[in-house]
C-alpha cells in the first residue's frame, strides 16, 4: 500500500467513479468493480504491473511510441479539427512533411486505433490553449477500453532565443531567461562571487510551476553534454565546458523540476544525450551521416569529462535518459576505462548500445528509470544499424535497453520484431511497466489527468516569475574587455555625447528588426541619447549575431567559427565555396572606424552561440560583451552601470583557426573529447588554444571582468 491515503480529488469526462470502502475511485475499464490499476491507495508499480496484465499487443506496442503532436489551432482547415478547434484531425501522407516518417493520422485516430499515449507538443500557443489541448487529449484516451491517459513532452520551453526545430521549439510565452549558456554564465558568476549556483534551482523551480500548470509534464531537458569540440553546433544548449559545474546544474534542475521526491507535481525528465555528445569528430552533429561518430582520442576522456553529469543525473533520480544517435568509433580511439574495467565499443549508435545502456547505465551508475530513444532512430538516424530493416531496427534497440522510441508512430515495425519472435514479451513487459509507473507517479490516472486553463494562464503570466528571469539576463551578461575603464558608461561620460546602436546579423531582415528592438530598449532605458546617424556619434554600441551551420544539414566543409563574410573556405571534397556567418563586416569596420576618428569609444557585444573565434571583432572594440541570447536592454543596464558584471565565460573562446586546424586525416591538431581549458595540456609546442585581446585578456572558461 502507498503511505499516501488521502482520497485524490478525481475528476472523469467520460467514464463513471465508483465507490469502494466508502472511498472513491475511477472506474477506467467500465467495468463496474474496482481494478488494482484503479486503485490510488496501491503503489505505482503495483497498479502498472496490473495494467500491463490486462493490456494487449496493440496497447503495449503503442505505449512503447511517442510522436509529436500538433495542435488543432495550428491547423488551418478547421474542417480537419474536432473539439471545437481544439484537436488536429489531418491525415498527412508518407514523406508529404520531412517528419512524416509514416502516415500521419489525426489525433483521435492516434489515441483511439493506435493506441500511442505519449505526444511531444511543439506548437508555442497560449498557456490556457496548451492547458485546453492537453484535456482534450485526454478526454479522448479517458474514452478508450481502458482509459489510460496520454503524457505530453516537450523540449525546453523557457529559454531566449530563435526557432530551432527539434531543439528550441518554443520561446516566449512561458517566463523567459537567457540562453543555456546565459545561464551557465549567470551561475558561474555567481560561485567566482562566493556563491553558488542557487540561480539555477530557482530557474528549475520556476520553470516547474508553468510546466505543471499547463499539462505539460515530461521535459526533454536539459543537455548534460560537456562541450568539448568547439564547431559542435549543438554548443549553445548546453552548460558550457566544465563537467563539474555540469554536475552540479543537472541535479539543481532534476531537483527543481521533479522535486526532491518524485510525484504527482513533479516534472518528469529526460536527461540527455548518454554518455555525451560532446565528442564530436571536428563538430559534426549525428543528425546527418558525416556526424555519426563520437572520438575518445585521450585516455581517461570519457570517464573524466563526459560521464560525471549523467552520474549526477541518476544520483537525482532522473526520470529517464535518452541516448545520443552517434557510434562511439574504434578507429579514432583510445581504450576507455570505466571504474577501473576497460569499455567494449559495439560500433552502433548507443540507443543500440547494449554494453553503454546495462552495464554502465544500468549496472554501475544505477539508474533506475526508462530509456527514451531521440527521433528518428529506427529511420534516418540509425547509424550503426543501417543495414538492418526497420523491425530488425526496433528489436536492436530494444533489446539493448530502449523502452521508449521516439517521434514515430511506426506501429507496424514494433508489432512485427516482436511478432517475429525477435522480442521477448517479458521486455515488452518491462518497458510498458517502466513508462506506466511514470504515468503513475505522475498522478495521470487520478487527480492530475485535466489542469485548469485559467490557473496556466494565471501561474505563467506571475510577475516574480519574469523578474527573475530579466534579473538572470543581467547577471548573464560577461564583459571580456574593458580598455581604459570605457566602462561603466556614467551620466557624467555621457553628458552631451549621442549614442548610435545597431545590430548584425547574418540575415539582413533580422539585423532590421533586431535593431528597431535594440533602440526600442534603450529609449525604454532613457539614459542614453541616441542618434540613428553613426558619422554624428561618440559611442557606438554594436551587438553581433553571428549563425554558423545548420541543425539538420552538414556544411561543405569544417563548421566556420570566424566572424566573416564571404570567406572562401574548402569542402571536405577539395572544392571551394564562400561562407559568411555576419552580413555586413565591411559596415561594421566602417562605424567602428567613424567614432574612433572622433575619439569615441565602440563597445560591442557577441552573442556566444558557439565559442567564436573573434580575431575579426575584437580589436575594433574598446569594450567586448558576450551575451548569450541575452535581452539587449539587461546588456544596456550593464553598459550604463546600473548593474555591476556578475557573468563569466561558460567555455573557452578558441585562439584561431590554428588551434583547432584539421589535418588530411581527419584529425585536429585539439583533441575533440578534451574540454577547451584542458586542450592546452596535448596542443602542439607553441599554440596556445585559448584566445587572448589586445589588452592581454585570455578568453578562457570562467573568464569575465568586473568594475
Amino acid at each position: 500500500m502507498a503511505e499516501n491515503q488521502k482520497q485524490p480529488e478525481l475528476q472523469v469526462r467520460v467514464k463513471n467513479i465508483i465507490e469502494v470502502d466508502g472511498l472513491k475511485f475511477k472506474d477506467l475499464n467500465n467495468d463496474g468493480k474496482l481494478d488494482p490499476y484503479e486503485d490510488w491507495r496501491l503503489s505505482p508499480k503495483e497498479r502498472a504491473e496490473n495494467l500491463v496484465s490486462l493490456m494487449n499487443l496493440d496497447e503495449k506496442v503503442g505505449m512503447m511510441l511517442i510522436n509529436t503532436r500538433p495542435m488543432g489551432l495550428s491547423q488551418k482547415d478547421k474542417e480537419k479539427t474536432s473539439h471545437n478547434g481544439v484537436l488536429d484531425e489531418a491525415i498527412v501522407e508518407k514523406g508529404e512533411t520531412i517528419f512524416a516518417l509514416e502516415k500521419v493520422y489525426g489525433t483521435t485516430h492516434t489515441i483511439e486505433n493506435m493506441k500511442l499515449r505519449h505526444f511531444i507538443l511543439r506548437d508555442n500557443w497560449s498557456p490556457a490553449e496548451m492547458a485546453e489541448w492537453v484535456n482534450k487529449m485526454n478526454e479522448v484516451a479517458e474514452g478508450t477500453r481502458l482509459g489510460i491517459p496520454v503524457l505530453i513532452a516537450s523540449n525546453s520551453r523557457n529559454e531566449n532565443t530563435e526557432f530551432i526545430f527539434g531543439m528550441n521549439d518554443a520561446a516566449g510565452i512561458f517566463s523567459t531567461w537567457p540562453g543555456t549558456l546565459g545561464l551557465a554564465a549567470a551561475a558561474k558568476g555567481d560561485i567566482k562571487n562566493g556563491g553558488d549556483a542557487s540561480l539555477i534551482s530557482q530557474f528549475a523551480e520556476i520553470a516547474h510551476d508553468e510546466w505543471e500548470a499547463t499539462g505539460i509534464r515530461k521535459g526533454y531537458m536539459y543537455m548534460a553534454d560537456v562541450v568539448t569540440d568547439p564547431r559542435w553546433q549543438r554548443t549553445y544548449g548546453t552548460f558550457g565546458e566544465d563537467p563539474e559545474f555540469v554536475s552540479d546544474v543537472i541535479g539543481r534542475i532534476i531537483d527543481g523540476f521533479q522535486g526532491k521526491e518524485f510525484g504527482k507535481h513533479s516534472i518528469a525528465m529526460t536527461t540527455k544525450h548518454f554518455p555525451g555528445g560532446g565528442a564530436r569528430e571536428n563538430g559534426f552533429d549525428p543528425h546527418y551521416a558525416e556526424g555519426k561518430w563520437n572520438l575518445y582520442p585521450t585516455p581517461g576522456s570519457l570517464e573524466k569529462y563526459h560521464l560525471p553529469p549523467f552520474r549526477a543525473a541518476v544520483e537525482h533520480g532522473t526520470s529517464s535518459m535518452m541516448p545520443y544517435y552517434s557510434i562511439p568509433s574504434i578507429k579514432k580511439s583510445v581504450v576507455q576505462e570505466f571504474e577501473g574495467e576497460d569499455i567494449p565499443f559495439e560500433e552502433v549508435g548507443f540507443t543500440f548500445n547494449h554494453y553503454f545502456i546495462n552495464t554502465i547505465l544500468r549496472e554501475k551508475l544505477g539508474f533506475k528509470g526508462y530509456i527514451n530513444s531521440d527521433s528518428g532512430i529506427t529511420s534516418k538516424m540509425a547509424w550503426g544499424v543501417e543495414h538492418l530493416s526497420e523491425a530488425e531496427r526496433f528489436s536492436k534497440a530494444v533489446n539493448a535497453g530502449t523502452d521508449l522510441v521516439a517521434d514515430t508512430n511506426d506501429i507496424k515495425n514494433l508489432k512485427t520484431a516482436i511478432e517475429n519472435g525477435w522480442i521477448s514479451e517479458k521486455r515488452i513487459n518491462e518497458a510498458n511497466v517502466r513508462l506506466l509507473t511514470e504515468m503513475f507517479e505522475l498522478g495521470l490516472f487520478d487527480d492530475r489527468t485535466y489542469v485548469s486553463p485559467e490557473h496556466a494562464a494565471e501561474v505563467v503570466n506571475t510577475q516574480a516569475h519574469w523578474e527573475a528571469a530579466y534579473e538572470a539576463h543581467k547577471k548573464s551578461v560577461t564583459v571580456l574587455k574593458n580598455s581604459n575603464e570605457t566602462l561603466p558608461l556614467t551620466a557624467e561620460k555621457l553628458d552631451g555625447k549621442k549614442v548610435y546602436i545597431e545590430v548584425f546579423h547574418k540575415e539582413t531582415e533580422r539585423a532590421e528588426s533586431y535593431t528597431k528592438d535594440a533602440r526600442k530598449a534603450c529609449e525604454e532605458l532613457g539614459q542614453f541619447t541616441l542618434t540613428e546617424n553613426h558619422e554624428e556619434a561618440d559611442v557606438a554600441i554594436l551587438f553581433l549575431h553571428p549563425k554558423s551551420g545548420a541543425y539538420f544539414n552538414a556544411t561543405p566543409g569544417l563548421l566556420e567559427l570566424e566572424i566573416c563574410e564571404n570567406k572562401t573556405n574548402t569542402a571536405l571534397d577539395g572544392t571551394t565555396y564562400d561562407e559568411t556567418t555576419l552580413t555586413g563586416i565591411g559596415h561594421l569596420k566602417e562605424v567602428a572606424d567613424s567614432v574612433h576618428a572622433r575619439g569615441g569609444k565602440v563597445i560591442m557585444s557577441v552573442n556566444v552561440i558557439l565559442p567564436w573565434i573573434l580575431g575579426n571583432a575584437e580589436p575594433l572594440a574598446d569594450v567586448l560583451i558576450a551575451g548569450y541570447d541575452t535581452y539587449y536592454k539587461a546588456q544596456l543596464e550593464v553598459i550604463a552601470g546600473n548593474f555591476k558584471p556578475v557573468g563569466v565565460l561558460p567555455l573557452t573562446l578558441p585562439a584561431s583557426e590554428e588551434v583547432i586546424a584539421v589535418n588530411e586525416n581527419g584529425d585536429c591538431v585539439s583533441p575533440n573529447d578534451v574540454p577547451g581549458y584542458d586542450k592546452d595540456k596535448y596542443m602542439p609546442e607553441g599554440l596556445q588554444y585559448a584566445y587572448k585581446d589586445s589588452d592581454g585578456n585570455v578568453y578562457k572558461l570562467g573568464h569575465g571582468l568586473r568594475f
